[in-house]
């Protein structure tokens, strides 16, 4: 009962954290509401969670790493891929080098191991945290892909960086050939193990699904389970579970165009999944909360480690990191950006005239919107409680008081920077995608036409009365072709008027629609399973036409 009251009490600050971020009349991310709220229940309570290392990695980084792999923008990730992958692979190896050595000098008490792998586990930034940050400053759509993309990779090669660092502790052994050999393997057979899962899922499925039919329920199910499958049977290859679990995702994107699922099931996948991702980002930041209490109630303890006696060094050497990864981060973004428009330059993409220097404010807020958050936090976790001959792991609670001091002072700093360097900032503009979109549009109401034809001659050969069909045929035909020609470029504008208002009205009529409903409610005048059917269709419409 106990384990069970914990849970409820961190899921009900996951919920009232949601609230209070949005009532508070300055702009404060959830996550650090979060961890105020975390910290309530540890010292309010006298519960605590026992967190085992290797069940918290298999609970809360598969689905989460799974998701961000499964719903990034694709296209976009690719237009930047050559920044993306700068600042997710060099940047982060740069980082586990040159901060694990500086953490070493500073904090000569902490073997190198662990200071690598301290500093493996804040490389990865959160592209959460930032959203919520920066939830009433809107971030340049290409700003937030390139932060989405970064922190995708990332988060797969600064675990796996982890993962090595904890070998190096637990085995007192290092040699690069050998680890660059076992990278070789442990990130191949991650890869291609969360393809070769999903796609064999995928595929079964649809073949049950053509012979039996779909069942929503099910469908769902399986997809909750196949980012928890690529990283379990990675894991047990030796393999990386973190990169089958990335690959698993990105796969699903490609997996499904083929093998397209119902509408229902969609929609139902979706909400289950943002429920999933909330729950348990939300989740890992109380839990850090709560954990709080007792990682500053040691922290005398903990200092002793270092060699000093004042907690205060604890807070020193936290600023110090922090300051340390800034640094790091704007040079690297700054050359990153400079050696990207030199590129352009030489490809004859990029005129002499323009900008012969990257802008510092967008520099500035790159590097701010690096702040470190749920990977940082789950990755620490994970460090081994004690190494191979039984004796406590080396400095582990010291290496957790400083992850959790670097993502609470980087949450706060960019908190209050990226709103000022947000204000606005400009972007390299992207190319419109409307034409794009339009002609897609145009291409899919031609595909209908045609398919309606065709079905109007095969009902009119095999049943007669031909001018019924060619009735019903015509009334949908008719939307496909208004859709066509209000596409067109002359009529386009009058057209984007007559829908907003048409979406407008239609929202005033819902409304009045719901108000209704809610009277006969009241008055018991309709049966539960009508309401439901009702407002299942009011929901769906609203949604459309507010989308």
């Amino acid at each position: 009962m106990e384990s069970v009251s914990v849970v409820l009490f961190l899921l009900l600050a996951v919920v009232v954290s949601g609230a209070v971020s949005r009532m508070l009349p300055w702009s404060v991310p959830t996550p650090l509401v979060q961890i105020l709220l975390g910290c309530v229940i540890g010292l309010s309570t006298s519960y605590s969670v026992s967190l085992n290392p290797e069940l918290f990695l298999l609970l809360f980084l598969p689905p989460l790493l799974f998701l961000d792999g499964w719903r990034i923008p694709k296209d976009e990730l690719f237009k930047d891929v050559s920044t993306v992958v700068e600042l997710a692979l060099g940047l982060v190896l740069t980082t586990v080098i040159g901060m694990g050595l500086f953490i070493h000098w500073m904090i000569p008490a902490m073997p190198l191991a662990v200071a690598f792998a301290l500093a493996a586990v804040v490389s990865p930034t959160d592209p959460i945290a930032v959203s919520a940050i920066a939830a009433r400053v809107p971030i340049p759509k290409r700003m937030m892909h390139i932060l989405e993309g970064e922190s995708l990779l990332n988060d797969a090669s600064g675990l796996v960086c982890l993962r090595f660092a904890v070998a190096a502790a637990l085995t007192g052994t290092f040699s690069a050939g050998g680890a660059a050999l076992n990278f070789l393997w442990v990130a191949g057979a991650g890869l291609v193990i969360g393809v070769a899962v999903t796609l064999v899922v995928s595929r079964a499925k649809a073949w049950v699904t053509r012979r039996w039919g779909e069942d929503t329920g099910s469908q769902i199910l399986v997809s909750l389970l196949i980012p928890f499958g690529s990283y379990m049977l990675a894991e047990h290859f030796h393999a990386s579970g973190i990169l089958a679990a990335v690959s698993a995702g990105v796969t699903m994107t490609f997996a499904e165009i083929s093998r397209e699922a119902m509408a229902v099931t969609r929609m139902r996948r979706n909400s289950v999944w943002d429920t999933i991702q909330f729950t348990l980002n939300g989740i890992i930041f109380v839990l850090l909360g709560e954990q709080l209490p007792a990682i500053l109630a040691e922290a005398k303890a903990t200092v002793a480690v270092t060699g000093h006696t004042q907690p205060g060094w604890l807070a020193l050497y936290v600023v110090a990191i922090v300051l340390g990864l800034a640094a790091l981060r704007f040079a690297w973004v700054w050359l990153s950006f400079k050696f990207t428009i030199l590129r352009k330059r030489q490809a004859g993409k990029e005129d002499a005239a323009t900008i012969r220097s990257p802008n510092w404010r967008l520099v500035a807020a790159m590097s701010f919107a690096g702040v470190r958050g749920a990977i940082t936090l789950a990755g620490v976790l994970t460090i081994p409680l004690v190494l191979n001959d039984g004796t406590p792991f080396p400095a582990r609670d010291l290496a957790i008081f400083l992850a959790a001091g670097v993502i609470i002072v980087s949450l706060v700093l960019a908190s209050i920077a990226l709103p000022v360097l947000l204000k606005d900032l400009t972007m390299p503009g992207e190319p419109s995608k409307q034409a794009e979109e339009d002609a897609a549009r145009v291409a899919t109401a031609e595909a209908a036409i045609r398919a309606i034809e065709r079905h109007q001659h095969r009902l009119a050969e095999r049943r007669g009365d031909a001018d019924r069909y060619a009735s019903a045929g015509g009334r949908v035909m008719d939307l496909y072709r208004e859709r066509i020609e209000g596409l067109s470029e002359d009529e386009r504008d009058a057209a984007r008027e007559q829908e907003r208002l048409f979406r407008d009205f239609r929202l005033v009529g819902l409304k009045a629609e719901r108000v209704a409903l809610g009277e006969l409610i009241r008055t018991r005048s309709v049966g539960s399973e009508t309401i439901r059917k009702l407002t299942r269709e009011l929901d769906l419409s609203e949604a459309r036409f507010r989308g």
